[in-house]
């Protein structure tokens, strides 16, 4: 069963499950050069993980009624007009791209079945997911020799974080618009959210309308309220 938005808590309320966890920040750093022999390898680094949450841990975790929960840092949650929508990628590119959503939908789709986990606690286990790899939608702008790592910002302002290059291509990394057979939906980041299954949830931003290539990675918007920056489920923000 899927939550609700609570829309009488102010937003730090709503999010204090989250903050428990919290104790110090590690903000983690890396930059590439890009080349043909870079991008092919960088695209093929990761494979798909299963299983990242140790048994011992996952039994501890409370997972209330096994389904989601929604968050939201600055309702109302955002809305979305196809027929106006734009994903802008920008920053250290050689050619900035605006994609329509229908030119979105026309890149090569790919499908994967992934476990979702939030720092909070809760997990959903086999998560349909449909999209689009990042290395498909970032060679349309030609990232430049000093691009490192990329930020996504959300509609729903302030909210944006950052992930290294390295980790936005590895083979699970998916820009998403589908989830489990249907086009994403409101409360799940429509148009086009982040799914970074090895990392917890605050790092698949929702509502995605910015890509920006960056040489380092960014304070994210929980990073800078004290979460870790490097996300890795059982091995961050406290656990492990």
């Amino acid at each position: 069963m899927e939550s609700e938005p609570r829309d009488d808590l102010p937003p730090l309320e709503r999010s204090y499950g989250r903050r428990a966890f919290l104790g110090t920040i590690a903000v983690g750093v890396s930059s590439l050069w890009w080349g043909g022999a870079a991008w092919d390898r960088l695209s093929r680094l990761a494979q798909p993980a299963t299983g990242v949450v140790p048994e011992g841990l996952r039994s501890a975790l409370p997972s209330p009624g096994g389904g989601w929960r929604i968050y939201t840092v600055n309702p109302p949650m955002p809305r979305f007009d196809a027929r106006t929508w734009e994903l802008v990628i920008d920053g250290l590119v050689e050619r900035p791209v605006r994609l329509s959503h229908a030119q979105l939908l026309a890149l090569p789709r790919v499908e994967q079945t992934s476990d979702f986990h939030c720092v909070t606690g809760w997990s959903v286990d086999g998560v349909r997911w449909g999209g689009v790899r990042f290395a498909d939608v970032l060679r349309l702008a030609r990232p430049t020799a000093r691009a490192g790592a990329a930020t996504f910002t959300s509609a729903e302002r302030p909210y944006a974080d950052s992930l290294s290059l390295e980790q936005v291509l590895s083979s699970d990394a998916l820009l998403a618009y589908a989830m489990d057979g249907r086009p994403l939906r409101r409360e799940h980041g429509a148009p086009v959210r982040v799914v970074m299954p090895r990392m917890y949830g605050y790092k698949s931003v929702k509502w995605v309308e910015r890509i920006t290539l960056t040489a380092r990675p960014q304070l994210g918007y929980w990073e800078q309220r004290g979460y870790d920056h490097d996300a890795w489920v059982g091995r961050s923000n406290g656990y492990g």
